[in-house]
């Protein structure tokens, strides 16, 4: 999140914190580039779990101090890291094996728009390539989950929760949950249904900035990392 200022760099900050309350104890877990790479500063030090890096990383820790960078140890997103205790470093290849495997539990991506019907918009935007596909199309078929942090609207204000994808797709019927700065929502048969709304917002709000039927059903009170 870096070059980020103001109320956009706190929103995002808030849904990492958020995102990272998804881990769970020894989960295998791949962070994608955008507000995932920055959950690994949200983790709980009492949970223990592996993160992965498509560019060939099994143990990310988190962001290093300036001094401690190494240019030759970045996540997807091109942004050093470090390494955790055991932590393996190899190739795409292996690491595209884990990814088709099934060995992933948990997919913490970001996106552009996620449909009503769980599919995925998250490499193109407004006519401009965001350096291709990557490997999120094998990424989310291959795990377990997949959860979507990203901000509720887009840079124009255009809703990024939608009926239908506008842009091109990277997976169809892919997502389980997405998680914004105004609330979490997991995706059923009824579309959007809205789980958690964090403070200070309103359902009539989180129905206004989304182009699709919102279901509300809190299951809980949003998490401590609004605290």
């Amino acid at each position: 999140m870096t070059g980020t200022s103001g109320a956009k760099a706190d929103a995002r900050k808030r849904i990492a914190a958020r995102g990272a309350q998804e881990l769970r104890e020894g989960m295998y877990v791949n962070l994608g580039i955008g507000i995932p790479t920055s959950v690994p500063s949200f983790l709980d030090p009492d949970v223990s779990v592996v993160l992965h890096s498509e560019n060939g990383l099994l143990g990310i820790g988190g962001f290093p101090a300036p001094e401690d960078e190494d240019p030759d140890t970045i996540n997807a997103g091109k942004e050093p890291v470090t390494l955790a205790a055991g932590a393996a470093v190899f190739d795409s290849a292996l690491s595209f094996a884990m990814v088709r495997g099934g060995h992933l539990d948990l997919a913490l991506l970001g996106g552009m728009q996620v449909s009503a019907t769980g599919d995925l918009a998250n490499w193109r935007t407004a006519g401009k390539l965001i350096k291709g596909m990557g490997g999120a199309m094998d990424i989310v078929r291959g795990a377990r989950r997949v959860v979507i942090l990203m901000e509720h609207t887009a840079q124009d204000g255009g809703a990024k929760l939608v009926r239908h994808c506008t842009l091109p797709l990277t997976g169809k019927g892919v997502v389980d949950r997405v998680i914004t700065e105004l609330g979490v929502f997991d995706i059923t048969g009824q579309g959007f249904v809205l789980r958690e709304l964090a403070p200070g917002t309103t359902a009539d709000e989180v129905r206004g900035r989304t182009d699709a039927p919102v279901t509300v059903d809190m299951r809980r009170p949003w998490g401590a990392a609004w605290n």
